[in-house]
């Protein structure tokens, strides 16, 4: 392999300051900025991803795993993955809100938030007013009609990940509180869901057939731990089972690679694990309610 950075010879350099590598892959889903009417009534729902919701104006009842929540204008709340969550409005008054999902693979990240068990951060306290002129940035590029360019998205992930070095300092210090034991428990959940996104995505990138299809089993078997325990630690932090997040992930590359019509569904299938074609199809449709070749026929019919 060749070496990204090769040093200078002795000597010629006098002085240099070196940042370390830095590798981070950064997903943005369903960003929104809306506003409501007082009949507002989301029912219960869930997803694979982080969550970050702050309203701008008016009030909304935020219901997350049994608990309600009364979130003001200015109060910020962030949803694990899996956290089941419903949104109604309160006495009938619209509010407006923003919203963005996002999934990132940096682990010390995600370890931190994973620690928090706080839910609602109130509009006056640390956390809230650390990331708020960050927000208003980023609610000012949402509420644009602009046509979403690179230069534009470029500078909504600039935004973001502005936002994350900010919350990273305003809740290391709540986190920290965990005990011992607890965060053992958030590293190995990272360690399964980093094993299966790399397996996944080394078929993908790869495109490569996969000998079987691999799973939670094998994870297990590759940790010395019970696959029961490895279902339980990973359920605990994310709040959903790992062959949950897998078919997710399947689910995801899966539709990427049909957007390329070169490509014939038995292969697709082979790269993601599946002996079996008809196996493949009938999980596709399971998890997104039709069978490759429709979604490819409606997909590639819109473009």
């Amino acid at each position: 392999m060749v070496n990204a950075y090769i040093p200078p010879a002795l000597g010629q350099s006098l002085s240099e300051i070196l940042i370390p590598d830095m590798q981070t892959t950064l997903n943005l889903y369903g960003i929104h900025l809306r506003r409501v009417s007082g009949d507002w009534d989301y029912p219960v729902h869930e997803h694979p991803q982080y969550e970050i919701n702050y309203v701008l104006e008016g009030r909304q009842l935020l219901t997350v795993s049994g608990s309600a929540y009364m979130q003001q204008a200015g109060d910020l709340v962030l949803l694990r993955p899996g956290d089941a969550h419903s949104s109604r409005s309160i006495s009938r008054e619209p509010f407006t809100y923003f919203c963005i999902h996002f999934d990132i693979d940096d682990a010390d990240f995600l370890s931190l938030l994973s620690r928090l068990e706080q839910v609602l951060f109130p509009a006056e306290g640390a956390v809230t007013t650390q990331v708020q002129p960050v927000l208003a940035k980023l609610i000012g590029m949402a509420g644009t009609a602009e046509e979403m360019t690179i230069a534009r998205q470029m500078r909504l992930q600039s935004a973001i990940f502005e936002m994350f070095g900010l919350l990273w300092e305003a809740i290391s210090i709540q986190a920290t509180s965990l005990t011992g034991t607890g965060h053992e428990k958030v590293e190995l959940a990272h360690l399964i869901r980093g094993r299966l996104q790399g397996l996944v995505n080394q078929h993908f990138k790869q495109g490569i057939v996969a000998e079987q299809h691999y799973g939670i089993d094998d994870v297990a078997a590759e940790l010395g731990m019970s696959t029961s325990h490895c279902n339980r630690v990973f359920r605990h932090v994310f709040g959903l089972p790992p062959r949950a997040f897998l078919s997710e992930l399947m689910l995801q590359k899966a539709k990427v690679l049909l957007l390329d019509d070169r490509l014939p569904v038995q292969q697709i299938s082979s790269i993601l694990g599946y002996r079996d074609i008809a196996h493949f199809s009938r999980q596709f449709k399971r998890w997104s309610g039709q069978s490759p070749s429709e979604y490819r026929r409606e997909v590639l019919a819109r473009a």
